[in-house]
């Protein structure tokens, strides 16, 4: 463990927790008898009894300046230093009980004390030495909890279990897996980002010729977000996340309710969602019920002439809402997607000499190429609507949901600003820094431990969540690659602490760490952190079994890493590892 600038072992720190103690026993000694010492000053000079409490004060206000766990950054000493501390201490200490002894037995011989000053002084002696132990307390708990070692925190109990503090990790194996194992080729991903961003944007512009502006949905430019697009792919298939943004058209707008505003009644499960109602604008029947109420026969429309026949047009409510209201329905916008996506691959099919399908019906755009070569890639086209001026979108899904959320309820995707905030730290972070290599470890184990064992309720979500709060919390420089493996060891020791507080909070949401640059509205950033790990704390089994799955990865990472390495370098093809982590 790092304390100031110095690292420490378990043995030094033990030593410099029980020494820490020892002072401050012995501070709260010499604190005593300096009172009695500046009392007997104040009889000897018939002082008043004020200036006695004001020279108490000054020893405490003293005392505490020059005290080695009130600042222990700036007075931090190594073990050695620490025994002659508290030798010099003591023999202060006894010069300081032979003068209290001497003011005792002078004390003894006062004849002349008023009531009222004796217990003046007896009140403030009392308080002074109440508010002097109460902060000596919270600094010695202080020091303890900012230098207890990361890995003798309280964990989840299990019998035998790995911790990070235990879990070997071979420098040589973990930089030659990193090296061999880890990495998709950087120049094949941008071939297939240019193969599959080509291939979108002709798609998307074949499905806005279908639509009419005037009636029809009108669909925007496509944002690339997830691991293709934020360079932290591992194996095999290659999977594009692409989210898409739909509007409906100019005389109907979107209506949002957020769980996070202030009259929202959105229920506690549906925390991060919000609801989306389609309503009317259009200009001269905005405030117009003339098409839409019976005002009767004796009643005359002052916009409208009883010649004028007034039609509403509800077939986008009916194609999008909900039947017989006015949200948006998620399965309603799924089909309507699916069936425009269908329609707009057949007017272009003849240009391409590849095999396009859905791969999963359940969800809106999961399409699969399979390219003549037989080589296959996965692209999901997500269809969100976005929330006004922002980089937020609501989702029908996310791509590693198994549960979605119900109608009427949009989940809110902060996907482009998670994307902003690793840039943001890649312009800071050391050149060649390790945090991208470390995240592609962790995906890659608990991948391959979801192989083994069985998909687990953590996703690759989660794990980018705890490494942005990591990257948040410490500074750049701890981020060199030589810092890999103690890093690495970070990654697991939150996700481990976070199983075991059962919370994991969202990244973007109710966090002031995010800097301004990444410019997160400010509704969200003063809005009730979101428990990522709700939905599974909930489910008891659900809950265990994650817990399961963590401690099996944590046992297996050196076997995986150290299996794999050695495959690789005998000459192993990469297809082979692709194949056994492409769940």
């Amino acid at each position: 463990m790092e304390l100031g600038s110095r690292h420490w072992t378990h043995d030094e720190l033990e030593d410099v927790t029980t020494s820490r103690l020892q002072q401050t026993s012995l501070c709260l000694k010499v604190l005593s008898c300096s009172c009695l010492n500046v009392l007997h000053v104040s009889l000897r000079n018939k002082l008043k009894m004020q200036g006695a409490i004001a020279r108490v004060c000054v020893v405490v206000a003293a005392a505490l300046l020059n005290h080695p766990i009130l600042f222990p950054h700036e007075n931090t000493t190594h073990p050695d230093e620490d025994e002659e501390l508290v030798a010099r201490m003591r023999e202060h200490e006894e010069r300081l009980e032979m003068e209290q002894a001497k003011l005792e037995e002078e004390l003894s011989q006062q004849e002349q004390t008023t009531s009222d000053e004796g217990y003046s002084w007896c009140l403030w002696s009392t308080m002074s030495f109440i508010i002097f132990f109460t902060i000596e307390m919270y600094r010695v708990d202080l020091l303890d909890a900012e230098i207890r070692p990361v890995e003798d925190e309280d964990i989840i109990s299990e019998s035998g279990s790995v911790t990070p503090g235990t879990m070997v990790l071979d420098k040589d194996v973990l930089r030659n897996f990193c090296d061999k194992c880890t990495y998709t080729s950087s120049h094949e991903i941008w071939r297939v980002r240019e193969f599959v961003e080509g291939f979108a944007d002709d798609l998307l512009e074949s499905l806005r010729s279908m639509c009419n502006r005037e009636t029809d949905v009108e669909v925007g430019d496509f944002v690339g977000i997830g691991s293709m697009f934020e360079s932290w792919k591992v194996g095999r298939p290659l999977i594009c996340d692409l989210i898409v943004p739909f509007s409906p058209p100019e005389e109907y707008c979107f209506q949002f309710h957020l769980w996070c505003n202030a009259s929202s009644d959105i229920p506690p499960n549906m925390q991060g969602c919000g609801r989306i109602k389609v309503i009317r604008c259009g200009d001269n029947e905005e405030h117009c019920l003339c098409g839409s109420a019976n005002l009767g026969d004796d009643m005359l429309c002052l916009l409208h002439s009883r010649n004028d026949t007034i039609t509403v047009d509800h077939t986008l409510e009916e194609l999008l809402c909900s039947k017989n209201t006015h949200s948006l329905a998620k399965d309603h916008v799924m089909k309507w997607f699916q069936i425009s996506v269908t329609k707009a691959w057949g007017r272009i099919s003849h240009k391409y000499d590849f095999e396009v399908t859905f791969r999963n019906l359940d969800t809106a755009g999961a399409l699969k190429i399979r390219l003549r070569s037989g080589k296959v890639v996965l692209l999901n086209l997500i269809p969100v609507v976005q929330l006004e001026d922002t980089n937020a979108y609501f989702v029908l899904h996310f791509p590693s949901d198994c549960d979605s959320s119900p109608d009427p309820y949009w989940p809110l995707s902060f996907a482009v600003y998670e994307r902003n905030l690793l840039r943001h730290f890649a312009k800071r972070l050391p050149q060649n820094s390790c945090h991208l290599r470390c995240f592609q470890i962790v995906t890659f184990l608990h991948r391959r431990q979801g192989v083994l064992t069985g998909k687990s309720a953590l996703t690759n979500y989660h794990l980018k969540t705890v490494l942005l709060h990591l990257l948040l919390t410490k500074r750049p420089s701890a981020w060199g690659i030589s810092n890999m493996e103690d890093r690495l060891r970070d990654v697991f020791s939150f996700l481990q602490r976070s199983l075991q507080e059962k919370r994991l909070n969202h990244v973007v949401t109710g966090n002031r760490k995010i800097p301004e640059e990444v410019n997160v509205p400010e509704i969200f950033c003063k809005a009730e952190p979101i428990n990522l790990f709700r939905s599974i704390v909930l489910h008891k089994e659900l809950y265990a079994a994650t817990v399961k799955h963590f401690h099996e990865m944590l046992r297996n990472a050196p076997v995986l890493m150290q299996e794999y390495s050695s495959h690789f370098s005998n000459g192993g093809l990469h297809h082979s590892l692709d194949e056994n982590v492409s769940a």
